[in-house]
């Protein structure tokens, strides 16, 4: 099958020949079709399968159907994702597959200035991508009226709920006209995952192009044992011997991935670390670096990670593996993309024994273990409980407030203590009471 073949306009196919492609990923085939015929969706697919065109490319044809009226652009399209750089991908999926359309789009997420994306929003625009914080803002602001989408897109829900996000969705839903096309795509499903699809979409279809929560088949897995302190000493030992151009690693803290980062640059390795923590314009920069191989190793946490989609990434690397299995899927998803080959490496030292097992147990696969001569494990080492700030627990000076909550705390909007920037805090009591519960939910995107 072609993409011709699925009832595409010329606009769009001339718009995906331009990016080299003539056949439809698996999940864009069958999510294509079916998202044509007006119906909700239930998606799900590894990371790097082409979820996010199997969503926008449909509905670009719909929306190029069903026309538009005369005057300024309304939205008709909300696309909700969890993080500000998947927002970024999102959106520039939509410019290059809609650049021979006339619908215009905007993305909107915090960290950032609100006064630009307030005033791009009041030109008039046809689709919308946003982390939900900014989103409410916006809507706080009577800058945005959602109230004539005609289509809602879920994207990377799995993460969303985990980040803490449920409440939010909730609200956006609740602004959202009854009568829309709901679309949820996600690269695992969960049974809470399940428990939303079945308030949000209405006898959707199924689409599962792999067994879920599967890693992709393209990707050589493999195990280093190594004890935890000879972590960083194996990861340049990988790099310089087999002389690694461009790698992704994982920490699971903020505190790690900034110490990481700079112990590389001290051993010749340029580097740079992409964290919650950081500015939007210094993550941005650092992926920008990465992308153009300006540096060669990016360190990151799970957080930041989403939404990184760099073509022939050929390494990915966890430093540390993470505390929930099924972040282990989304991270070694990010090399092995659109069919290409990678590789995943785990260094893994006696205090993450169980998290490999749980690993192995949802993958259903035993990964790997191969024994680097130089680094064997030391026997007589214990393993230490790894606390919730995601350390050692007799690593001390890395316990920072990096836990699963704290980290997506940390990741909020960094203009909500500013008066000035948040309209929240110049609402009414009850919107001020809720202001004062805001810090409990996990984070703002």
């Amino acid at each position: 099958m072609t993409f011709s073949d699925l009832g595409l306009c010329k606009e769009l196919l001339d718009a995906i020949k331009d990016q080299g492609y003539t056949k439809p990923s698996p999940i864009q085939e069958q999510a294509i079709p079916i998202i044509l015929e007006k119906k909700d969706v239930l998606a799900g697919a590894q990371t790097g399968t082409g979820k996010t065109a199997g969503f926008t490319l449909p509905i670009l044809q719909r929306l190029h159907d069903k026309k538009r009226g005369t005057g300024k652009p309304h939205v008709r399209a909300l696309i909700l994702t969890p993080t500000r750089e998947l927002a970024a991908q999102v959106g520039e999926n939509v410019k290059t597959y809609g650049k021979y359309l006339p619908f215009k789009s905007t993305i909107v997420f915090g960290g950032v200035g609100i006064n630009p994306q307030r005033a791009a929003i009041r030109k008039g625009v046809d689709i919308v991508i946003a982390t939900p914080g900014r989103l409410l803002d916006l809507i706080s602001q009577d800058s945005l009226d959602l109230g004539r989408v005609e289509f809602f897109v879920l994207d990377e829900a799995d993460r969303m709920l985990d980040m803490g996000f449920i409440h939010d969705i909730k609200k956006v839903l609740a602004l959202l006209p009854a009568h829309r096309q709901n679309l949820l795509f996600s690269a695992t499903f969960s049974d809470d995952i399940k428990k939303l699809a079945d308030k949000l979409l209405n006898n959707p279809e199924l689409i599962e192009v792999a067994r879920r929560n599967t890693s992709s088949e393209t990707v050589e897995q493999v195990v280093h044992h190594v004890d935890r302190e000879r972590k960083r000493d194996l990861l340049i030992h990988l790099i310089k011997k087999d002389n690694w151009k461009q790698v992704l690693v994982f920490t699971r803290t903020k505190h790690g991935a900034n110490r990481l980062s700079e112990q590389l640059n001290k051993f010749d390795i340029s580097s740079s670390a992409i964290h919650g923590n950081k500015s939007q314009g210094a993550r941005t920069k650092a992926l920008a670096d990465f992308k153009a191989g300006n540096i060669k190793v990016l360190v990151a946490t799970d957080i930041a990670a989403r939404g990184i989609d760099i073509d022939q990434l050929p390494h990915v690397v966890n430093f540390e593996l993470p505390n929930v299995a099924e972040d282990y899927v989304h991270r070694i998803g990010r090399t092995g993309r659109a069919g290409r080959e990678g590789e995943a490496v785990s260094l893994v030292c006696v205090d993450e024994h169980d998290y490999l097992k749980g690993i192995e147990k949802l993958i259903n696969k035993q990964i790997k273990k191969v024994i680097i001569e130089g680094f064997e494990v030391n026997p007589s080492i214990k393993a230490e409980p790894i606390t919730r700030s995601g350390q050692n627990r007799g690593n001390s000076s890395n316990n920072t407030n990096s836990s699963r909550n704290n980290r997506n705390k940390n990741d909020s909007r960094t203009s909500k203590n500013n008066p000035r920037n948040n309209p929240r805090a110049n609402t009414n009591s009850s919107r001020s009471n809720s202001r004062k519960t805001q810090g409990k939910s996990s984070g703002r995107a």
